[in-house]
C-alpha cells in the first residue's frame, strides 16, 4: 500500500481516475468487454472464470482488510470513531469476500476470461481499494466520522440503498445461474426478478450499492467508484440488450426492458 503521498497527490490521483473513468465510458461503446455473454475471441489468452474472478476481485478484498488491520494494531487516533470507520470497511469487505470468494465458486460451466480483462480488473479493484482505505483510515476530515454519523441521513439512506443493491445482485446472480440444466449450453432470456423490467439486473444491484456506499460516507473515494462503476457498467449493459435482440430478435425486443435502470434506461 502506498502511504507517503500527501493529501494533494491523493486528489491529483483521484482527478486522473475520474477522466479515465470517462475515456472508458466511452470506448466501451465501441469495444465489448470480451467475457460472459459478450465474450470473443480478440482478447488474447484466457483462464477458467473461477480463477480470473478470484485473481481479479480479492485485491479489493485483501487491501481493505489490511487497512482494517493496521488502524486496529497501530492505535491510532484519526478523530473518528473507530465503530463508524469498520462498520464503512465491513459493508466493502462483505461485499468482496461475496465476489472474489463465494461467487467464483457458484459459477457453472466452464467458460473463460482474458487474462488482460482480469489483469484490469486487478488494477481497478486494487486502486478503488487504495483510495477508499486511504480515506476512511487517513484522509478523512477528524470529526466527520463521529459515532453520531451512525444517526445521519446519508448514513442511513445509504446502507438501505447499498443493502438493497447487494440483494438485487445476489438474486439477480442466482436467477442467471439457473436459466439452465447441468450441460445445456443454450441461452435463455432471464425472466425472473428485476430481469421483468432491465436486460442487466445483476448490474443496477452493483450500481445501487456502490452509489450507497458514496451516499452513506459523503466521500469523494466513494463518489468516484460510484462514476466508475456507472462507466464501467452502462456501456455494458446497453451491449448486452443488442446481444439478445441479435439472438432472440422481436422475442426479446418485445419485453421492451431498459438497459440498465428500470422505467429510466
Amino acid at each position: 500500500m502506498v502511504t507517503f503521498i500527501n493529501m494533494e497527490t491523493y486528489y491529483l490521483l483521484m482527478g486522473i481516475m475520474a477522466l479515465l473513468a470517462i475515456v472508458v465510458f466511452v470506448a466501451l461503446f465501441f469495444f465489448k468487454a470480451g467475457y460472459g455473454y459478450l465474450g470473443g475471441g480478440k482478447w488474447g489468452p484466457k483462464v477458467n472464470n473461477r480463477t480470473g474472478w478470484i485473481i481479479m476481485e480479492c485485491p479489493a478484498f485483501l487491501l481493505m482488510l489490511m487497512y482494517t488491520a493496521r488502524y486496529a494494531m497501530s492505535g491510532a487516533d484519526t478523530g473518528n470513531s473507530s465503530l463508524v470507520l469498520y462498520i464503512m470497511a465491513g459493508l466493502f469487505l462483505v461485499h468482496y469476500f461475496q465476489r472474489s470468494f463465494i461467487f467464483p465458486l457458484l459459477i457453472r460451466g466452464k467458460g473463460t476470461m482474458p487474462v488482460a480483462i482480469i489483469a484490469m480488473g486487478f488494477l481497478f479493484n486494487s486502486m478503488n481499494s487504495y483510495f477508499i482505505g486511504e480515506w476512511l483510515f487517513r484522509f478523512a476530515p477528524a470529526g466527520k466520522y463521529a459515532t453520531e454519523w451512525l444517526a445521519s441521513p446519508q448514513f442511513i439512506i445509504g446502507s438501505l440503498l447499498f443493502l438493497a443493491g447487494m440483494l438485487i445482485n445476489l438474486d439477480s446472480d442466482h436467477v442467471i445461474r439457473n436459466l439452465r440444466k447441468p450441460g445445456d449450453t443454450r441461452h435463455y432470456i432471464p425472466r425472473k426478478g428485476l430481469y421483468k423490467y432491465v436486460t442487466s439486473a445483476n448490474y443496477f444491484g452493483e450500481l445501487t450499492e456502490w452509489v450507497g456506499f458514496a451516499i452513506l460516507t459523503w466521500s469523494p473515494a466513494g463518489l468516484l467508484f460510484a462514476v466508475w462503476t456507472f462507466a464501467n457498467l452502462a456501456p455494458r449493459a446497453k451491449a448486452l440488450t443488442a446481444r439478445y435482440e441479435e439472438e432472440f430478435g422481436d422475442e426479446y425486443k418485445e419485453l421492451h426492458k431498459k438497459h440498465l435502470i428500470p422505467f429510466i434506461w
